[in-house]
């Protein structure tokens, strides 16, 4: 059934119903009221709020031939409990809104929550509330809140010279799986798997951020425009420079034996990898790598230079060029 034939209402019933039977709400017993009100109402506790909005456009960020709704679900919410990872704190509370032309499935619509479904299950987020209009395309737009039990923040805007730069994961293999699937490329299974895993189905490093902020790191972002550019938002806001050693950039052997040459280039600027990008004194961060269960990988360091001028260099100490530096929208 189109959602133009089940109606508005109709389908704000059926999403209500599907998230009543998945429980995912009685996880937040400060949620007061949920969907079906003219608001959604919640009890606050003392500690710091986060709030986070992202919207994805259908052929500016996705296309429904490389993606399915159920992915659409779990990406367009795990895309912003990555902002609230990349504070340092936990995400409670989404609201999500869309703009869906009337000839939608209302069947692909429940695909979609079924994918924001189990994302907020995993990380005890309650689906609070939202919206739904038409459109000539479809559009999800999520606003997740949050907060920072501790009442600690990590920031863009408190790195030093002298600190060293260290990333979560791996960089380039969301930008490696965009590739594969815009270009159609064809490789072994496996292969195909974890690419496709990598661009559609990201993990927000909660856990990773609450530790970096344990072990006395204040500067940190996600990698959702590309390590370069994310790196350069730290540098601009801090009033530093970096340099980066392109050899240490943690490149999965994946993406090396399938992209070659270009490896490097996904790395730097490909973006929705959604690892946590930070910065410290070399003591905590080898505290860092000691108790976070994911690669962590220094790459460089901060320098007093001209705010947001990074420099690139091989091991060896020559200097790099690259051509892609990061995703914009304009």
């Amino acid at each position: 059934m189109k959602v133009s034939e089940l109606g508005e209402f109709g389908l704000i019933d059926l999403l209500d119903k599907m998230i009543a039977d998945a429980q995912i709400n009685k996880a937040s017993p400060d949620l007061l009221i949920g969907i079906g009100d003219d608001t959604a109402a919640w009890k606050c506790t003392e500690q710091v709020q986060l709030a986070t909005v992202d919207t994805m456009v259908q052929d500016i960020h996705f296309t429904l031939e490389t993606i399915s709704w159920e992915e659409l679900g779990w990406k367009s919410l795990a895309i912003n409990i990555s902002d609230i990872a990349a504070m340092g704190g936990l995400p409670h509370y989404a609201l999500v809104a869309l703009a869906l032309p009337d000839n939608t499935e209302s069947e692909d619509i429940a695909g979609l929550y079924r994918g924001m479904i189990d994302i907020a299950r995993q990380y005890k987020v309650a689906i609070a509330g939202g919206n739904i209009s038409r459109a000539s395309r479809v559009s999800v737009t999520v606003t997740v809140l949050g907060g920072c039990p501790d009442n600690k923040i990590l920031r863009r805007s408190t790195a030093k010279s002298g600190d060293t730069i260290a990333v979560t994961g791996y960089a380039g293999s969301a930008a490696a799986g965009l590739e594969m699937l815009k270009k159609k490329l064809a490789f072994r299974s496996k292969i195909t798997g974890y690419l496709k895993n990598a661009f559609l189905h990201p993990v927000p490093r909660i856990e990773e951020g609450r530790l970096l902020v344990k072990h006395g790191i204040t500067t940190a972002i996600d990698t959702s425009d590309g390590l370069l550019a994310d790196l350069r938002h730290i540098c601009e806001a801090s009033g530093v420079g970096a340099k980066v050693i392109t050899d240490l950039i943690p490149v999965n052997e994946i993406v090396k034996a399938s992209f070659k040459q270009k490896a490097l280039e996904l790395a730097l600027g490909g973006g929705e990898d959604y690892e946590l990008l930070f910065t410290g004194n070399a003591r905590n961060i080898a505290k860092i790598r000691q108790v976070i269960k994911c690669p962590v990988t220094v790459i460089g360091e901060i320098v007093k230079s001209t705010p947001g001028k990074i420099e690139l260099f091989d091991a060896g100490g020559n200097p790099v060029k690259t051509g892609r530096t990061g995703w914009t929208h304009f």
